[in-house]
């Protein structure tokens, strides 16, 4: 398949880096949620590792932080965010995702890959949207506070999840991820983990992890 140009462009307020198949409608929906502090160029390297069928949409998170980058919530006091702080954020990307330039008038369920604060924001939006998610995966991500109230309604019903974390990750504690799979697991879904001796990032053998998760869900080869 060939593939138009990467391009960064603005719409509706947001700065987006996109891929989209030039021929006939993608049949996947990527969304890449960087972590804090980061852009829309800030996971473009797990881009080439996405199906060649798939639109991938990288956007910039909507407030800028102190420490340059941006986040996908407000700043707050405490360590860990709530769910309600991911709101505005979540109303957002659905309006996003529903406009016209982007995906016409068809609103198709969509795949998250979401790195620390993204990957929380990609657990908060299918809690609260689980009918507009697919799939997700989450790499040194957490929960954010409050998402236990969302299990006994099983949103998460027969969804597919990956989850990546480093035992050695002190942003995010690697109690944080194996409490994160308990909680997804009670809210339906099924979740493939993968831990490794690393830091706040993705380790070799759970890249290759999230390659064969990617590739026994899509139809097609990678863009590698």
């Amino acid at each position: 398949m060939t593939f138009d140009k990467v391009e960064t462009i603005e719409v509706n307020g947001w700065t987006i880096k996109q891929q989209i198949p030039m021929k006939g409608k993608p049949d996947v929906v990527i969304v890449m949620l960087h972590g804090w502090t980061g852009d829309e160029n800030a996971m473009w390297i797990f881009a080439s590792r996405m199906p060649e069928n798939a639109w991938i949409i990288s956007p910039r998170g909507l407030w800028e932080t102190k420490f340059g980058g941006y986040g996908w919530h407000k700043p707050i006091i405490t360590r860990w965010p709530q769910i309600e702080e991911f709101v505005p954020a979540i109303i957002s990307i659905q309006n996003l995702l529903e406009n016209d330039y982007l995906l016409g008038s068809d609103f198709e369920p969509i795949n998250f890959v979401g790195f620390s604060q993204g990957a929380a924001l990609a657990f908060s939006y299918a809690f609260i949207n689980p009918k507009h998610v697919n799939t997700i995966v989450a790499l040194s991500g957490f929960i954010p506070d409050g998402g236990e109230d969302f299990v006994l309604k099983q949103p998460l019903l027969g969804k597919d999840i990956f989850m990546a974390h480093g035992t050695l990750d002190e942003l995010v504690p690697v109690e944080r991820a194996r409490y994160a799979v308990q909680i997804l697991q009670k809210a339906g879904a099924y979740v493939t983990y993968c831990e490794d001796n690393v830091g706040h990032k993705l380790s070799a053998s759970c890249f290759r992890g999230m390659e064969s998760f990617l590739s026994k869900r899509f139809s097609g080869p990678s863009r590698s």
